[in-house]
């Protein structure tokens, strides 16, 4: 039996917190949690979509009844489709995170086994993430490659 589960709405405040541990991992940024209350709302409705493009799945943390211990979310994107992607689904990974008490015995490994499935039950054709240094391990094992595509981006 699996350990891995979809998050359900009741899980939004746990999935907020452990994307916290990953942004705070991550990103050299503000680590206020303020922001929590106004996302709250928004993540409950995108966890109740059973069939939409969002996905998050989570482990019961073992020793924390009513916490997460590791949670990875993703979402499949839509592009024009292509010789060897007609339907044009592409996967995108943007949240893995394990709880700092939990790490080291593969919860987040088995999450992202789940939601890889997810991406190839709906035809994505590939998935891209973004990774730290200590996730890089991990994706490549799964077998993720460095793509050397000249990202942009601009913040509105």
């Amino acid at each position: 039996m699996s350990l891995v589960r979809r998050a359900e709405p009741s899980d939004a405040e746990e999935v907020l917190r452990l994307r916290q541990v990953m942004i705070d991992s991550v990103f050299e940024a503000d680590t206020s949690t303020d922001w929590h209350a106004e996302s709250l709302p928004t993540l409950r409705a995108r966890l109740a979509e059973p069939d939409g493009t969002f996905a998050a799945f989570v482990v019961d943390h073992p020793e924390r009844p009513g916490a997460l211990a590791a949670l990875v979310a993703g979402t499949i994107d839509y592009r024009i489709g292509r010789a060897r992607n007609p339907i044009g689904a592409v996967g995108y990974v943007f949240s893995v995170a394990t709880d700092p008490g939990a790490r080291r015995r593969g919860y987040a490994r088995a999450c992202m086994d789940t939601l890889l499935e997810w991406f190839r039950e709906r035809g994505a054709d590939r998935v891209q993430l973004t990774t730290s240094a200590d996730g890089a391990p991990l994706y490549t094992s799964l077998g993720f490659r460095p793509k050397p595509d000249p990202l942009l981006e601009l913040w509105l």
